[in-house]
């Protein structure tokens, strides 16, 4: 699984600011920096920088270098502003369905210079497709990616509750250029406000920037340990591999036995529980079935 991690703004853009002249084209790099690190130690995964350091990448070469990588998912860092000092909390976003349409309208125009849309490494060239059929073939693929986007930032998200505080409780869509990608689930992540001095304070601290990287991996690692691509290591490995869930509110162990097909009885023995009082934020480990 490769994912490509992005850190937002830099070089001579240095993205919002905060008390105390703090960038945000600093923090994110430095989670990024740490989300990298976090997703390399599971097994399975590989995680690349698209930025590296501090220098500037236009958006639509952020996409390109992500499809390059090859990558299964693209994950944008980002700290979030407002003109009111009050705003606080992380987000989730995806493409909306404006963008989806939009992109595949683009590519469409462009395929004579983009013979691996579909696939992310030429798995279907559009060079022999009439119009009608490439059109097809490219509204289905960003259908699909969109949704895979909305389900891997769902698991994101749920994660990031479980230490800080959401702006909003649900994946939010918006037309990002960075996120407009016809075979690559992308999701932008707004990890606070970096204009409250609360979370401006905390987006500089070296430990909440790891927490916030090792919270990232866990939604991410717990997505695709849940949905195994075929043809990857987790895929292969499915039956082996500890599979982890984090629980979101509302859930309970018996919702949580039936989504993974095991019984209570097994997923209580193998979690150590000895009662069915579960936490929000509480990390599961699945047995096999």
């Amino acid at each position: 699984m490769v994912i490509a991690v992005n850190a937002g703004h830099g070089g001579e853009d240095p993205g919002a600011l905060g008390p105390g002249g703090l960038r945000e084209k600093d923090v994110v790099l430095a989670i990024a920096r740490k989300l990298q690190r976090e997703l390399d130690r599971e097994r399975g995964f590989s995680a690349k920088l698209v930025r590296t350091g501090d220098y500037f990448i236009p958006l639509r070469q952020r996409v390109k270098k992500g499809r390059k990588m090859r990558a299964d998912l693209y994950v944008s860092i980002h700290a979030d502003a407002f003109t009111r000092k009050e705003a606080r909390g992380a987000g989730v976003y995806a493409v909306s369905s404006r963008g989806a349409t939009s992109e595949t309208a683009r590519f469409l125009a462009q395929r004579e210079n983009e013979s691996d849309l579909i696939g992310g490494a030429g798995d279907l060239s559009l060079d022999d497709k009439d119009d009608t059929l490439a059109g097809v073939l490219l509204d289905l693929s960003m259908t699909a990616t969109m949704n895979a986007s909305l389900d891997v930032g769902a698991s994101v998200l749920s994660s990031l509750g479980s230490f800080t505080h959401l702006h909003k409780k649900k994946v939010e869509q918006a037309n990002f250029s960075e996120l407009r990608n016809p075979d690559v689930p992308s999701i932008l992540v707004e990890t606070g406000f970096i204009t409250n001095p609360y979370e401006s304070r905390r987006l500089s601290d070296p430990k909440f920037q790891q927490r916030m990287a090792e919270k990232l991996s866990e939604g991410i690692v717990g997505y695709f340990s849940r949905r195994p691509p075929a043809g990857t290591w987790l895929a292969a490995n499915q039956g082996t591999k500890s599979r982890r869930h984090i629980i979101a509110r509302g859930e309970t162990l018996s919702g949580i036995a039936a989504r993974y097909n095991v019984s209570v009885t097994a997923l209580m023995r193998a979690n150590g529980i000895k009662n069915s009082v579960i936490r929000v934020g509480q990390t599961l480990s699945i047995p096999s079935g």
